[in-house]
């Protein structure tokens, strides 16, 4: 008798500013899934924040390089089955439910997907995920709090304040005085919870900087101001395990039409930015940025993987954590897959032990007792 395959909810879309990055994400994971061991099954949440199940083949059929969203798929919802997996059912307890899955696979990025927001209800569903929990993937998203407590785990930081929008808004001028007076030129103005470089601005005057952050309070009501650096933006893949493991590190060289690794250059100019895989290190440097990497992904309580950022200072020599992403971007360019392919881990083994890495933790927890008897 032949093994069942694991059914894999490959979830995509999200309610949040990087949902077209999802869809290119998504299409990539379908692609290179290992269809021997296992059978996706695209779940989705759109724009309006609702989650549809669709046909496989329709989603195939589309043959696009991002994932479409059918609006006449059924809505549903996820709890825990009977056999220890999760079910798939209408959201309307129409008849014909779905076949329970394994596991999910969120391959979603932005607030209420990779804040800890979806992994608390896939918590709830009893599923086991891809990625981190709930807290990991909380105060990772939390740029804020990912910065304070890699601090106190010991991790170079530079200079930064966080504003937010409410203190703004009553006093423009006073709640970014003490930013004005401890940084200088140029500043970086981000939004504290979003990623792929969206809401960013690199602000080359003080006139500027009441526009950058009005545009990032467009997406976060707290906002980061960051000392600019002369530095190189280096990048580590870390993928889970007993210990966490580290890629080979690569550098991100913005192109000529772009001062920094914006969103343009990430996901639409196709030469927005160059890459070093490896990154041009000397046998020091990347020890110790691997290493960082490794201490940042167990201080914040990370699971499963993470891309973790690095400035390193063109003057001191000096690495700056810069942030962490508990679901890096997974389309063909992205350099979470890249780095482990040149790690030695090609993408369809990096899909296949992700999944594993995420029926460990799940089993793990099942483990665990829910009642206390004295």
């Amino acid at each position: 008798m032949m093994n069942r395959k694991t059914r894999v909810a490959v979830l995509y879309g999200g309610k949040s500013g990087e949902h077209e990055v999802s869809l290119k994400s998504a299409a990539s994971v379908l692609r290179y899934l290992d269809r021997e061991r296992f059978e996706p099954v695209p779940v989705s949440i759109d724009k309006d924040g609702r989650w549809q199940c669709h046909e496989l083949r329709r989603i195939e059929a589309a043959n696009t390089e991002s994932l479409p969203i059918p609006t006449d798929s059924p809505v549903i919802r996820l709890e825990p089955a009977a056999d220890g997996r999760t079910a798939i059912l209408p959201a309307d307890n129409a008849a014909g439910a779905i076949a329970p899955v394994d596991v999910v696979f969120p391959v979603i990025h932005g607030p209420l997907c990779e804040d800890g927001a979806v992994q608390g209800l896939l918590e709830l569903a009893g599923a086991a995920y891809v990625g981190s929990g709930v807290l990991g993937s909380a105060v990772s998203m939390h740029k804020d709090i990912a910065k304070r407590l890699a601090a106190l785990a010991g991790l170079p930081m530079a200079p930064y304040f966080a504003l937010s929008r409410r203190d703004y808004r009553r006093d423009p001028a006073g709640s970014t005085k003490a930013a004005r007076m401890a940084l200088t030129l140029p500043v970086f103005v981000k939004p504290c919870n979003m990623g792929s470089s969206v809401g960013v601005h690199k602000v080359k005057s003080w006139e500027a900087l009441d526009a950058a952050l009005m545009d990032a309070f467009d997406y976060d009501v707290k906002v980061l101001i960051e000392q600019g650096i002369d530095a190189r933006e280096i990048e580590i893949a870390v993928l889970d395990g007993d210990p966490p493991v580290a890629s080979v590190a690569s550098e991100l060289n913005a192109g000529p039409q772009h001062e920094f690794y914006s969103y343009e250059a990430k996901y639409i100019d196709s030469d927005g930015a160059t890459v070093d895989l490896p990154a041009k290190l000397d046998a020091a440097q990347m020890e110790r940025v691997r290493q960082l990497a490794i201490d940042a992904f167990v201080a914040l309580e990370c699971s499963g993987l993470a891309r973790v950022d690095f400035f390193l200072d063109r003057q001191s020599g000096e690495f700056y954590f810069n942030e962490i992403n508990t679901l890096p971007g997974f389309t063909a360019i992205s350099m979470y897959p890249k780095m482990m392919e040149a790690s030695g881990l090609p993408y369809p083994a990096l899909l296949t032990r992700l999944i594993e890495l995420a029926q460990e933790r799940h089993a793990e927890r099942a483990g665990l007792k829910t009642s206390y008897e004295g």
